[in-house]
């Protein structure tokens, strides 16, 4: 389940659809000319129908072979323009040129250009909001100090799509919202090799399953002297990812709860092995309600309804992976554990605040 919002982009605009990202930095939307021989992907911009889109050529200061924002150094193309490959932790890529180009909310409201990516080869449908805290981020560029999304539950009948909220600056709900600070990075851990310092880096201090708060030391929730334990909010992942020693620890209580209903030998996407057949209200009635803990009292809440996830052919999982088999170091807080849950990212005073909602019904 990816969040997609449909922004509207270039002059006059066309309506792209991109994955909400909190988690990369890039911005980038498929580019094809529409040729009638070759029909391009449903969502897909046209450089030749925009006033305002322009090419970055190799001389620009970003195309500077050690750029370090990038996954992969950006390179001179044969046409002698800026060509970037950007990967991502599960394995998708996308790679085009350089271009800058305008976000056109309505007249009144455009975003000066943007450094975004024009990807002509990629393995995903939609284009990426790069949301982090990046400096060619979308939020960083365009110079918006907060943002705000809801993500809505998932519907089990198949064909429809719910639909959440996505907002840029002020949240008219805030009031309601409760707060946890950002963890603030020391110049030397920012260049630790398993730490990723553009992330939306929080203070996880425990995990909860039922009443039971489970026995997992915090330090295993924070960066340790390499970079690996960091923890982090990302809206792309779907699933919530955790180190090996926090994962344990839960799959340990799961057994234990609801032991003799798991599917025995099986493993969801090659990192969950928490799995189920059956009623998936009856196997959370086991489990109980789960709960990731904060500091100030803050917490997500995640019901037991809600504890498991559909994954296809009469299968339900807990919705939690092994980071490790990402090839990633960190526990990632996924959009699954985001559901009925505002978000909102506050950039000026470095916080994260949450709030409960119907995300599936228009709440603001």
């Amino acid at each position: 389940m990816a969040l997609i919002v449909s922004l509207p982009i270039g002059t006059p605009p066309q309506v792209q659809q991109m994955v909400l990202d909190t988690g990369s930095q890039l911005s980038w939307i498929q580019c094809h000319k529409k040729t009638p021989r070759k029909p391009p992907p449903a969502s897909t911009f046209d450089p030749s129908l925009s006033s305002s889109f322009s090419v970055l050529p190799c001389n620009h200061p970003i195309c500077k072979p050690r750029v370090p924002d990038f996954t992969l150094p950006t390179s001179c193309d044969q046409n002698r323009l800026c060509h970037y490959s950007y990967f991502y932790a599960d394995g998708t890529y996308a790679e085009g040129n350089l271009v800058n180009e305008k976000f056109t909310f309505s007249p009144s409201l455009v975003t000066p250009p943007l450094v975004l990516g024009c990807a002509t080869d990629s393995s995903d449908a939609q284009g990426i909001l790069g949301m982090n805290l990046g400096r060619f981020s979308f939020p960083s560029q365009a110079k918006i100090t907060k943002f705000s999304y809801c993500v809505p539950t998932r519907q089990t009948q198949p064909g429809s799509r719910p639909t959440g909220s996505f907002y840029l600056g002020n949240n008219p709900s805030s009031a309601g919202f409760r707060y946890i600070d950002m963890l603030t990075l020391s110049q030397s851990q920012r260049t630790l090799p398993n730490l990723d310092p553009l992330a939306y880096t929080v203070e996880l201090q425990g995990i909860r399953i039922g009443a039971r708060r489970l026995d997992i030391p915090p330090s295993v929730f924070r960066p340790d002297a390499g970079g690996s334990g960091q923890t982090m909010i990302d809206s792309g992942s779907e699933f919530t990812y955790l180190v090996d020693e926090a994962y344990n620890k839960v799959r340990e209580e799961i057994l234990r709860l609801a032991g003799p209903r798991l599917k025995k030998g099986y493993v969801y996407g090659g990192v969950s092995d928490m799995c189920f057949d059956g009623d998936a209200n009856e196997i959370g009635r086991l489990i109980g309600d789960m709960a990731f803990e904060f500091g100030k009292g803050v917490e997500i809440l995640i019901e037991k309804e809600k504890i498991l996830a559909d994954v296809g052919g009469g299968v339900k999982c807990v919705g939690l992976g092994r980071s490790e088999r990402l090839g990633a170091a960190s526990n990632i807080i996924g959009n699954f554990h985001q559901q009925n849950l505002w978000v909102e990212f506050d950039l000026v005073s470095r916080r994260i605040g949450f709030g409960k909602a119907d995300c599936s019904r228009s709440t603001v």
